[in-house]
This record gives C-alpha cells, structure tokens and sequence, in this order.
C-alpha cells in the first residue's frame, strides 16, 4: 500500500520537486508516489484556480487502488474535506499539517506566500482553523509558481521575504506557503537561523504516522 501525493496542478516540475522534498522520509519503508493532476492549471494562485481542479483531483485519488492515505500537496488545500468524505483512509493538507508542525516549533508563524492575491485564502484557512492569534504575518514574493524554478529569480526574494517575515513581522518560525519552494529550505534556515517548515514534507510526515498507527476516519467506504 502506498501514500499518494497529489500535485493539484500540472507542473511535472513542481512535481518532481515534491517527490526530492519528501525523499528523506522513505526511510520509514511506506513506500511515497507522487503524481500529477493534468488536467490542473500550471500553477495554482488563485481561489479560482484552487477550487476547479477539486473535482479531477477527486477522480485521481479514487483512481489509485494501492493507496493507504492521500496527501495534497498544494497550499491552501483544495477538495481537503471533500476528499475526506470520498474515502476512509488519511487525507492530509499541506496548509493545515504546516500550521499545526510550525505550532510545535515556535508561538508566532509567518508565512511565505507566492502572490498577493494567495494571502486572503490563507488567512480564511487561518481563521476557520482558530490559529490566527498565532500567525505574525504572511508576505507574498510577488513571483509566479513557475517562477519559484529559477533560482536566480527566486532566491533573493525568498530570504528577503523571510527576514521580513522575522524582524519586522516577530515569527519565530517561518512556513513555506507553496509546494513549490521545497529547495529553498535550508537557505532560509541558514540566512535567518530559524525553523522552516517545508509543507508536503509536514504532511507526508503526518500522513506516515497516521498510517503506521491506523488513524482514520470511521463510517465511510474506501474509495
């Protein structure tokens, strides 16, 4: 049986860096496969955007015979909860797994958005968790997910974001606010020597445990 990890858009790229991010967590011996929604638009920086890709992406999962719990490795989660009435097995965000691992590292979050217009989609995932007392500030780079491959282009604007996010904002720890920022991650923890929570690992990591423990919810069939 198998995790599966949906990249809610169509980046093959994206999804590649996935698959490097959560390599580490292999080791546990249940075996990752990540997967690409095609029909999902190049990246995703919209509400808009978010909500259409819910329907295809269900249709993926329920498409996977050998699935044990599903990840979807998009922030701000589109279909988390009707992916969960689909199916019994785990579903994990890697909004909501990032929030509740930063709760445990630090007492103020800040996140890194992608775009201005992501920011009020997380801040209402924020509020309907009850965890917006806790977030210091979220700050967009102004750059595309397609962006996010060009180190060049990136890279600068990341540790800006960050520093920002800790001097002015006060987070002591600090959220990748988009699955496609995974390579970045120990940069941002050497320019500004705090935690950095990379979301798909935070939910592949949870994913496992409730796996390994049988976690999951009662009273459904299995997709």
């Amino acid at each position: 049986m198998t995790l599966i990890v949906i990249n809610p858009n169509s980046s093959e790229t994206v999804t590649a860096g996935i698959d490097q991010a959560v390599e580490p967590l292999r080791r546990f011996g249940t075996p990752i496969r990540c997967i690409t929604l095609t029909e999902g638009p190049p990246g995703i920086e919209s509400q808009l955007q978010a909500d259409l890709t819910i329907a295809p992406m269900l249709r993926l999962a329920a498409a996977q015979p050998d699935a044990s719990g599903y990840v979807i490795a998009c922030f701000g989660d589109p279909g988390l909860h009707a992916l969960r009435d689909q199916t019994t097995l785990p579903v994990l965000g890697i909004q909501e797994s990032a929030v509740m691992t930063a709760l445990t590292l630090g007492q103020r979050f800040g996140v890194i958005a992608i775009l201005p217009q992501s920011i009020p989609r997380h801040l209402r995932a924020f509020g309907a968790m009850g965890v917006s007392d806790r977030l210091a500030g979220d700050r967009a780079l102004g750059l595309s997910v397609a962006d996010l491959a060009d180190p060049a282009r990136s890279r600068n604007a990341m540790v800006a974001t960050a520093k920002d996010l800790r001097d002015r904002d006060g987070a002591d720890v600090l959220i990748m606010g988009c699955a496609g920022m995974a390579q970045y991650r120990e940069v941002l923890e050497g320019e500004t020597d705090l935690p950095v929570v990379e979301p798909t690992q935070a939910a592949v990591a949870m994913a496992l445990g409730h796996i390994a423990l049988k976690l999951s919810k009662r009273g459904n069939e299995h997709a």
